[in-house]
């Protein structure tokens, strides 16, 4: 069986990678983020609603930390494919439960530019929920972030680099990795 050219790339990123959060500071830090959703949302019993794929990972380790009544389901958008630049959004699947007068926290991995996170939101806000809150595992410190929407809950904000692990690819790959890691770019 031979690799493809992106394996064998996504092999030499992995190997060079600089290591930004170990997978303990991860934990950390998703269970810190998880105190400060429970304080605020508890009580609303809200929907957990991961922006797929990478979402996912930043929902469910919060979710393992909830001690509260919460609902589960999720969306998927795509801007980026196998790309490393982000392009039109594309909606592969809208969400299934009836949101309207529900209150949703809406899970990502991470925040640059905001694009993606501006559109989901206003797909959401036409379900008629009675809040959207949003968290991400990461904020990009970008030089543009003035347009962007403003998250509720961040795990921790880091540069403008190029990211992955943590629910986080790079070039479809390594998205499971459980430390964030960055492209080495020297």
């Amino acid at each position: 069986m031979s690799v493809s050219p992106v394996a064998r790339e996504a092999e030499r990123i992995r190997r060079d990678a600089r290591l930004v959060l170990s997978a303990a500071e991860v934990e950390a830090v998703i269970g810190g983020l998880a105190t400060r959703v429970a304080a605020e949302l508890a009580l609303l019993r809200p929907v957990v609603l991961p922006v797929m794929l990478g979402g996912a990972f930043t929902a469910f380790g919060l979710c393992r930390h909830f001690d509260f009544p919460y609902e589960v389901d999720y969306l998927h958008v795509s801007r980026y494919g196998d790309s490393l630049e982000g392009g039109e959004l594309v909606w592969r699947s809208r969400p299934r439960l009836a949101l309207e007068g529900r209150s949703v926290l809406l899970v990502d991995d991470v925040l640059d530019r905001g694009f993606t996170l501006r559109a989901v939101i206003d797909e959401l806000e036409q379900l008629g929920p009675a809040s959207v809150h949003t968290a991400v595992l990461v904020s990009k410190d970008v030089t543009d972030a003035q347009s962007r929407p403003a998250p509720d809950f961040v795990g921790v904000a880091c540069p403008d680099i190029y990211l992955f692990g943590c629910g986080m690819d790079y070039k479809g790959y390594w998205r499971g990795l459980p430390a964030l890691y960055a492209v080495n770019e020297a």
